[in-house]
């Protein structure tokens, strides 16, 4: 299912290959945030034509709405949404854990409802696997708890400890699902590692994970509020303990410079919410930095957002355009930064790929934090933009 093809020799950085019913594709990957079945704003074609080859959905949100078993009456998710590519579910713990007002927790799983209609549901972790496996996901993930930051140590010994127990179970379950006939491929099953911000914690989180007969392995837990330094070290105490053979999966991660960070220290797939959340509210990636459409700079910008990117907005729209539309508040305006967004984190990654083969990806990494740094990687405007470009 997953194989290492070439190494950094100066990094934990590594190349690989992570093989789906829907394909095979190559690691370091980012996958677009498509939470209830549509990555906002965007295609299935769109995504396509980017290069995207896998995209995550969410259990809680499929779940509740259109329902798992209409999307398996439908053929799958896949079937349902126009998909050809892989996808994988998070399983739904974090959604589930972020509505503390409205859910109980039990070591049995998690009484929460529906932000829809206030109706009582219970996930259990053998409902979970049983949702996602209806699903039809290249890729499901182990029911964890995920603690808020801050947090204690005891509250999050008690939650890396509930995650463990339902890591048994969900293992359990999934196997004996599998036993009974289904029509789907077998998706791979991921574990996921937690402890907060706790080093002691993390690393027997690791450990536990690590001895089970896991797919893959998930770090979760991160990007939760934490500073950057934390988040930092959750990484350095993790993925070195995690097995060489196993694709690593950083979730809910991150900036462009957190994916070059998380790379060097030996994570493979990551999914994060910013590249379309942020199009939406007018703010895009670029070569120097981030900026803010709504910027008085770009009025009467003639020319692209990102003067170096070939996306299909960068090549046809200028940045006053996409500015006057989003002051309007024209659809337009979101589809186009999103699109630009995605294209940019997709050829970031990209770039990895390829700096990993040739053994010259710390080169790759000082070369685009030395541009991107420029506008200090937020919210420069069009007279630093051009001035980054010489």
């Amino acid at each position: 299912m997953f194989r290492i093809v070439s190494r950094c020799s100066q990094t934990g950085a590594r190349l690989g290959v992570l093989e789906t019913a829907h394909g095979a594709f190559r690691t370091p990957v980012f996958m677009p945030v498509g939470t209830r079945g549509t990555v906002k704003a965007m295609t299935q074609e769109e995504l396509e034509q980017i290069g995207f080859p896998i995209i995550l959905g969410n259990t809680y949100h499929l779940y509740l709405r259109p329902g798992h078993d209409v999307i398996q009456r439908a053929g799958g998710l896949h079937s349902f949404i126009g998909w050809n590519g892989a996808i994988l579910t998070d399983s739904g713990g974090f959604q589930v854990f972020s509505l503390r007002q409205i859910r109980r927790i039990g070591e049995d799983g998690v009484l929460f409802r529906s932000y829809i209609d206030g109706s009582e549901h219970l996930f259990t972790p053998e409902r979970v696997v049983e949702v996602q496996l209806a699903l039809g996901a290249d890729v499901i993930m182990a029911f964890d708890e995920c603690p808020p930051y801050p947090t204690t140590h005891d509250y999050a010994c008690e939650s890396a400890q509930r995650t463990h127990a339902w890591a048994v179970r969900c293992l359990k379950a999934y196997h004996e699902l599998l036993a009974r006939p289904h029509s789907n491929p077998a998706p791979a099953l991921f574990g996921i590692v937690q402890g907060s911000v706790y080093r002691d914690l993390r690393e027997e989180s690791c450990d536990f994970i690590s001895s089970m007969p896991f797919a893959g392995i998930a770090v979760g837990g991160v990007s939760v509020g934490e500073p950057k330094e934390k988040m930092l070290e959750v990484m350095d105490w993790t993925f070195h303990r995690l097995p060489d053979e196993k694709p690593r999966y950083l979730m809910g991660v991150g900036t462009p410079v957190d994916l070059l960070e998380a790379v060097e220290r030996g994570a493979d797939v990551f999914d994060c919410v910013l590249p379309t959340r942020l199009g939406r509210n007018g703010s895009a990636y670029t070569t120097y930095g981030r900026i803010n459409i709504k910027n008085s700079a770009f009025r009467e910008d003639a020319g692209p957002i990102d003067p170096e990117c070939r996306c299909a907005t960068c090549r046809r729209y200028s940045a006053a355009y996409i500015r006057h539309l989003y002051m309007c508040g024209e659809i337009l305006a979101a589809v186009l930064l999103t699109r630009h967004n995605l294209h940019f984190y997709h050829k970031l990654m990209e770039g990895i790929r390829e700096a990993i083969r040739l053994d010259r990806f710390p080169a790759f990494k000082a070369d685009f934090l030395a541009r991107y740094e420029q506008g200090d990687g937020q919210d420069v405007g069009a007279d630093a933009r051009s001035r980054g470009m010489g």
